[in-house]
């Protein structure tokens, strides 16, 4: 069956890596297809080239030709629906494009089509302890996780979206008025899934409420903070962290530019070496999204405060890998006044 909507993943050869994005994103497919004269396919760009180019420094205004696949897999008019799906399987990818004799883009065939997406046992953790104080007064009576984005509260967002990736199983550290929570979501049955809670009874950082789970997981765990709003893949970001071996730990990256104000003067001494007009300064920033292998936990005591920070450098310390995943999705840290209003519509 042609994947619906195909026509949104067809992107002009000319364009760049922030068009690539965007196509990625609007389609929801996973896969960008590569066109000249908007129909005859000149290659493809997956999510994977995509975070492969922005490992290596590039920059979205980037032509796409420095990140895509020439030649990719594709499916003649004339296979049958079974061999397309007996091809994709035994290939391990998820999309691949239909053809004609003379490369011209028909549609496009997806796995997940034909499949439905296996439950993933692992355990999400959602840190919604935090007082909130720079949501005051939004957080005088109502606890942070709990405010409402476009109707939904934020904790919610969260779930649903991990939910939609595969993932049942929530675990929610509370502290600050964390009543409201359990109340709130309960075991999870409205929602469709699981969700027990730790209960801090003083705060413990980021990653310290991880020291109070009675049973150590024998998989990796994905972590997030209760402010995210993002369009970030669970899935993908598990399979990213699994993929790379012994990685103990991964943390997701957003992509941040700053561009200077002023014109820059590189001198040494009293001479003059150079200039820079408006320089951007491109930093990777911590987007508040983890994935932990059990071993990550012995770094942990019991009851101890500890930043995630704090954890990924002793790791560090300890000669054990940890990596970063660098996300394009749309992100959010929901936590000042601002970021609130901007993500409800409506200005401060």
């Amino acid at each position: 069956m042609n994947t619906k909507h195909w026509k949104k993943t067809l992107l002009d050869v000319n364009s760049n890596i922030e068009d690539a994005i965007r196509s990625l994103n609007n389609s929801g497919l996973q896969i960008v297809l590569v066109v000249k004269n908007n129909k005859t396919l000149v290659a493809i760009i997956t999510d994977g080239n995509i975070r492969k180019g922005v490992l290596r420094g590039l920059s979205i205004k980037d032509s796409i030709n420095k990140i895509f696949t020439k030649e990719p897999l594709v499916a003649s008019s004339e296979m049958q629906e079974e061999e397309i799906i007996k091809l994709m399987m035994s290939k391990g990818i998820n999309s691949i494009p239909l053809i004609d004799e003379r490369m011209n883009v028909l549609g496009l065939y997806s796995i997940s089509e034909f499949i439905t997406s296996a439950k993933k046992s692992n355990l999400v953790l959602i840190m919604a302890g935090g007082k909130g104080r720079r949501l005051l007064p939004y957080t005088q009576d109502c606890p942070k996780p709990l405010l409402k984005i476009n109707g939904t509260p934020m904790l919610e967002c969260i779930i649903n979206k991990a939910k939609s990736n595969g993932f049942f199983r929530f675990v929610i550290s509370i502290h600050y008025l964390g009543h409201m929570i359990e109340d709130y979501f309960g075991d999870g049955t409205k929602l469709d899934v699981e969700i027990t809670y730790l209960r801090e009874t003083s705060p413990l950082g980021t990653a310290g409420c991880l020291s109070l789970l009675e049973n150590k997981s024998e998989l990796p765990i994905i972590v997030s903070n209760g402010d995210i709003i993002s369009d970030i893949n669970y899935s993908n970001l598990l399979d990213f962290h699994s993929k790379h071996s012994k990685t103990v730990a991964s943390m997701a990256v957003s992509k941040h530019e700053w561009v200077h104000p002023y014109g820059v003067v590189h001198t040494k001494g009293e001479e003059i070496t150079g200039f820079e007009e408006k320089p951007i300064t491109k930093t990777n920033i911590n987007a508040g999204v983890y994935v932990l292998s059990p071993l990550a936990l012995d770094f942990l005591k019991p009851n101890e405060f500890c930043d995630m920070p704090t954890l990924f450098n002793r790791l560090n310390e300890n000669k054990l890998r940890t990596i970063i995943y660098p996300i394009h999705e749309s992100w959010m840290d929901v936590g000042r006044e601002k970021d609130y209003n901007e993500m409800n519509g409506f200005k401060s």
